[in-house]
């Protein structure tokens, strides 16, 4: 493992490392306080509205993804530290105030959690201020199958970038939002990747690792399926590079391996085959493992690809590996000039697909930004929908004190399956949304209610529960939004309920966690449902306080409480923590009704 770097600070090595993008390719604009990397607002992208499409997560892995930005590929680009994802409100930025919203948002990020839930919080924060917006996460990987994948599904590696290619060129030939949202689905559905690695890597500023810890891989071993964060993938081999292929092939192809086998072949189909160099393989030896993968699909699959590229798109720092993924192509559906090859042959300005910078765009006037862009307070327009808001205090306050009351028992549940946090985090939420309640000035519009509670929340709120709170708040707001006729209508139990439902419905696309995972949808999905059912609010909480008893016999499947601690100890004894926190707070709220 190479652990000496030139630049040790990884705060100032970001940093100066997205600025540098606005250097050799002068069209891009660098907002160093958010580490959003943009299109300038020139009169070509201002005049000629398109979908904007916006992506990023943890830097290390350039140049994806503020590579990527430029003319015929991304609008913005958004990084987090190293291997670390953007926060919500960096990427809430970049919707409001970097790029045209006109024909839409496009928000896409590879399938990590972190990302997942930031961008997602951030495109539904957007959704509920009015701005037409789209979320999809690449997964590419079969590296890590079926059966330890789970419900969280394939991870996002070098293949993502294909994907991120062919909606780029779409959105510049004017493709509509939902085209761009489908097309992205439809080319991530026909990706399989695999990726390998010699070492794991040194983060700069982090401690040495232990030589004899298992971040060292052993001299003689290769890691099969490494991820593009040190994660491990299915196994380590000890093989030439024609039997790491051939293992590699065979995870990606074999029809036999059902853990595996996510696109169908079939005899005749076209394929794309792209090398993805992880950051420290020689371009000399990424050729020669090029030339080895090309050979076999030949003579062991009958694949002769019909586009070959290779180089350094997504890496992991300088990490000693590769990735090899195959794009079966399909019709797209969207006409001449759109086919996938189409798309990934046609031009683009984006210095991490290695695409030229034309004169015309170094004669262009590359001074303008996008600081006279809509303020950032994002405030949503007014809507029909009232509510009574000493009453909606009322029940608030009836959960809140429920909550803060149950801290300690929550905390204590917590501390057995988790990490210990989560009992405070929703006390700190619970007071904080009490104290700016208590300020007055509250509103009778009940969307502009639930984001002024939506904003206590993400400011106070930290962790995955603080995500998830935010994420169903947003999708909340835009549930109600949607209910709206245009003439005055007080929101009652069935308004609320519709609400509910699209905000659970909105949930879904960034968790996988589902009735029965032992978490907080233990809870929530029953209250949702028996309100939806009966009108009733009590018949609902105690719906949800059923839910929340029932995870004491509940095998967990998402979070900490998998792996922490011995599960026999306290089966049958301790509720999930978010779902007994959520349960309290819904029990207070109908009695304060």
């Amino acid at each position: 493992m190479q652990t000496k770097h030139f630049i040790d600070d990884p705060v100032h090595l970001v940093s100066t490392a997205l600025h540098s993008l606005t250097l050799t390719n002068p069209s891009l604009a660098f907002d160093a306080q958010n580490k959003i990397v943009y299109r300038r607002p020139s009169k070509e992208l201002t005049e000629n509205a398109k979908v904007s499409i916006i992506s990023g997560g943890g830097s290390g892995h350039e140049p994806g993804f503020a590579g990527f930005v430029g003319k015929g590929l991304l609008t913005a680009g958004v990084a987090g530290s190293i291997f670390a994802s953007p926060s919500a409100e960096q990427v809430r930025r970049a919707i409001l105030t970097r790029v045209p919203t006109e024909k839409g948002v496009f928000v896409i990020t590879m399938n990590y959690t972190g990302d997942v839930l930031n961008f997602g919080m951030a495109a539904e924060k957007a959704k509920a201020t009015g701005i037409d917006t789209e979320f999809f996460a690449i997964g590419d990987d079969v590296g890590v199958g079926r059966e330890k994948g789970g419900k969280v599904g394939r991870r996002g590696i070098g293949g993502g970038i294909l994907v991120l290619k062919s909606i780029g060129a779409l959105a510049e030939a004017g493709g509509s939002l939902q085209e761009v949202y489908k097309l992205a689905k439809q080319v991530a559905g026909n990706i399989v990747s695999v990726g390998a690695s010699l070492e794991h890597v040194h983060v700069p500023g982090r401690a040495v690792p232990d030589p004899n810890s298992d971040e060292i891989i052993p001299t003689t071993e290769i890691e099969v399926g490494m991820g593009i964060h040190n994660e491990p993938g299915s196994h380590r081999v000890t093989a030439t590079l024609p039997e790491l292929i051939k293992v590699i092939l065979g995870q990606m192809l074999d029809p036999n391996d059902k853990d595996r086998y996510f696109v169908d072949i079939k005899k005749g189909d076209k394929f794309v085959l792209f090398i993805n160099n992880l950051g420290g393989v020689s371009m000399l030896e990424l050729a020669g493992i090029l030339a080895e993968i090309h050979k076999q699909l030949k003579e062991d699959w009958d694949i002769v690809p019909v586009r070959v590229i290779a180089g350094t798109f997504l890496t992991s720092l300088n990490g000693m590996g590769f990735s090899a993924s195959l794009l079966k192509l399909e019709d797209t559906g969207l006409g001449s000039g759109k086919s996938m090859l189409e798309l990934l042959d046609a031009p683009s300005e984006a210095v991490g697909w290695a695409a030229a910078i034309s004169t015309s765009t170094w004669d262009a006037d590359n001074t303008a930004t996008a600081d006279s862009h809509a303020a950032i307070s994002g405030d949503a327009k007014a809507s029909n929908l009232t509510l009574d808001p000493k009453k909606a205090q009322k029940a608030l306050d009836g959960g809140i004190e429920k909550v803060i009351a149950a801290e300690p028992d929550v905390t204590k549940y917590d501390t057995i399956v988790g990490d210990g946090d989560c009992g405070i985090g929703l006390k700190r939420g619970a007071e904080a949304v009490r104290k700016d309640l208590a300020s007055g000035d509250l509103p009778t519009d009940a969307v502009a209610f639930v984001n002024k509670i939506i904003t206590v929340v993400e400011n106070t709120m930290d962790g995955t529960s603080g995500a998830i709170y935010a994420i169903f708040l947003n999708a909340l707001a835009h549930g109600l939004r949607e209910q709206d006729t245009g003439s005055s209508k007080e929101v009652d139990a069935k308004v609320w309920a519709a609400a509910l439902k699209s905000s659970l419905q909105a949930l879904a696309k960034y968790t996988p966690a589902a009735v029965g995972d032992r978490t907080l949808m233990d809870a929530l999905v029953p209250f949702v449902e028996t309100l939806d059912s009966t009108g009733d609010v009590k018949k609902a909480a105690e719906a949800a306080k059923e839910g929340a008893e029932k995870t004491k016999n509940l095998k967990a499947s998402l979070g900490r409480a998998v792996y922490v601690g011995a599960e026999q100890e306290w089966m049958g004894k301790i509720p999930d923590p978010g779902a007994w926190g959520l349960q309290e707070f819904l029990v207070g709220l109908a009695e304060g009704v």
